[in-house]
Formats: C-alpha cells, sequence, structure tokens
C-alpha cells in the first residue's frame, strides 16, 4: 500500500469517537450552561424547578431532527426554494434558543440568521421593509429571523417609536406583503414562542445574577417586563390581525425550553415538504508527495502558549 493511502478501518478507533464526542460537545456545552442557569433558581426564590424531558430522550429526539433539517437543507438547496422564517417572542422566551438549535449542523451559506438592531436614521425615512428586504432569501436559502418586520406591531409600538397611525399602517400593509411574499415563490413560516408572566420573571432575575447573561438584558428588556400587559395587548391584536391563509402563525408553548425546540423543528419540517437529495460519490484523492520538498519548521515564538 502506497504510504499516501490508509486502508479503512486503519484509523486509531479512539481517534474517531473523540472527533464524534467533540462534534457533540457543543450542544452538550450549551445544555451544562442552560443547568447552570436553572441552579440559579433558588437564589432567586424560584423554589424547584418544574420537572422537564429525560436528558437522553432529548439528545436523541434533536440529532434526530438535525439529521432531518441537514436533509432539508439539501432539498431546499436544489430545489432553488426560498424559505424565510421568523420567530418572535417576549425577551427571553427562548427564540435564540430554537434558532442555535436549527442552524448548529447547517451549512451557513445555506441557513443563516437576520437579527437587525434598532433602524438608523437613514433607516427610519426608508418604505418600512425596506430593511427586511434586503435579507430576505434568494433561491436555495432560508433565512431565520429573530425578531422581524413584526418589532412595529410590538415594541415600536409598546415604546412609542413609532405613531399610531404608522402602527395602522403596518397592520395594512402586513397582509399584502406576506402575500406578495409567498405568490413569488417565499414559504414564509411564523413561529411566537409564548411563555408566562411568572416564568419570564423568573428568567430575567437568573440573568440579573448571572454574569455570563447580563448582557442579554438590555434596558429595553428591564421596561418589557414592566408593560407585561401592554405587549399582551399588542401581542393579541398582532396575531388576530396578521394571523393570514398564506403565512398563518404557529404558538410554540415555550415555558419547557427543551421541548419547545423539539416541538419547533419538529413542525417547521413538516411544513416544507422535502426528500432525498442524491449526491455523487465523494473520493478522498492520493495526496501529492514531492521528493525535493522539505516541511520548514515554526519558529518556537510564533507558537500559541499551551496552557492547557
Amino acid at each position: 500500500m502506497d504510504h499516501g493511502q490508509r486502508a479503512a478501518g486503519a484509523f486509531d478507533i479512539e481517534a474517531i469517537r473523540r472527533e464524534v464526542a467533540d462534534d457533540f460537545d457543543e450542544e452538550l456545552e450549551m445544555e451544562l450552561d442552560e443547568e447552570r442557569l436553572e441552579l440559579l433558581a433558588d437564589s432567586v426564590g424560584g423554589g424547584p424547578r418544574r420537572p422537564t424531558m429525560d436528558r437522553k430522550q432529548y439528545f436523541r429526539e434533536l440529532f434526530r431532527l438535525q439529521h432531518e433539517l441537514v436533509r432539508l437543507q439539501d432539498w431546499v438547496q436544489s430545489q432553488k426554494l426560498r424559505v424565510v422564517v421568523i420567530f418572535e417572542g417576549r425577551d427571553s422566551a427562548g427564540k435564540g434558543g430554537a434558532i442555535k438549535r436549527i442552524t448548529q449542523r447547517l451549512n451557513p451559506r445555506v441557513c443563516r440568521v437576520a437579527a437587525l438592531p434598532a433602524p438608523s436614521e437613514r433607516e427610519r425615512t426608508q418604505w418600512y421593509f425596506q430593511r427586511y428586504v434586503a435579507h430576505l432569501p434568494a433561491g436555495g436559502e432560508i433565512v431565520l429571523f429573530d425578531r422581524s418586520w413584526y418589532n412595529r406591531a410590538g415594541v415600536e409600538r409598546v415604546m412609542g417609536f413609532c405613531s399610531p397611525d404608522e402602527v395602522e399602517e403596518f397592520y395594512r400593509s402586513v397582509p399584502e406583503f406576506e402575500r406578495m411574499l409567498v405568490r413569488s415563490g417565499v414559504i414564509v413560516l411564523k413561529y411566537w414562542f409564548s411563555i408566562t408572566d411568572e416564568e419570564q420573571e423568573l428568567r430575567f432575575n437568573m440573568r440579573i445574577h448571572d454574569p455570563l447573561k447580563q448582557w442579554k438584558l438590555s434596558p429595553m428588556d428591564v421596561q418589557s417586563r414592566r408593560l407585561w400587559e401592554d405587549y399582551t395587548r399588542a401581542k393579541e391584536e398582532m396575531l388576530a390581525r396578521t394571523h393570514i391563509p398564506e403565512a398563518p402563525w404557529w404558538v410554540v408553548e415555550a415555558v419547557d425550553k427543551k421541548k419547545a425546540r423539539l416541538n419547533c423543528i419538529s413542525h417547521l419540517l413538516t411544513q416544507i415538504p422535502y426528500g432525498d437529495v442524491e449526491h455523487p460519490p465523494v473520493h478522498l484523492p492520493d495526496r501529492e508527495r514531492h521528493d525535493d520538498y522539505a516541511r520548514q519548521p515554526v519558529p518556537p515564538e510564533m507558537f500559541v502558549p499551551s496552557l492547557f
């Protein structure tokens, strides 16, 4: 056998196991981080947390669904589909965690996240939907909106960043805007992550007491806590006036984060019929080797110190 080749099965099985385990470590790290947050519940007066689903079952279902997401990604790419998925909900409802699990195994060139900051002075003078249009998918792309044009129906309305006339114009325009997207072939899915008053209070308090999570709690988030009822009224009107057959709203019960992620991903997969995409077999070519090449040593001062 040529020294540039390696027989199948000749790799160290422990090295393969380490590689597979490392691939799953990111999800495990996120889960352990959330367990650390759960332990903070006692320190903020939350008391014992309600039992959630078994960890092994959660990981088993999550990895199965992520495998299906990869199949969906291949289908979207092969069929040149254009997919928009909108994630809305109160602050701390778990939208970001669900988005992370969806994108975790996918190609960022195919599936990307649009999380727009507050509009600039120039953007405030544009047609309201203009800055969102720039992020819509081309053929073969999935765009996940971590908050969307529905900011106008929620935070902008409640915090007084727009006028009542602008809100009413939004409600007149958004159904037609979404129908236009659907008529042009864009698949539009809209998810509202729903949590209780008590659950949001607990999650906010845990963030206050957790130095690794305090950055997530902005002054705007704190105000949203005070204005819970105003946000509720705004949410109820938004769902009533923008729940259209072409782009309906889907409500995800999100008090249990694990179940919310699995339920959301499962539902998303049912909304886009997809099948297997044939891929040509991949053959790793032999590495070329040249007798006149000698690898040059790296100067010691260029190495990052090995502290671990």
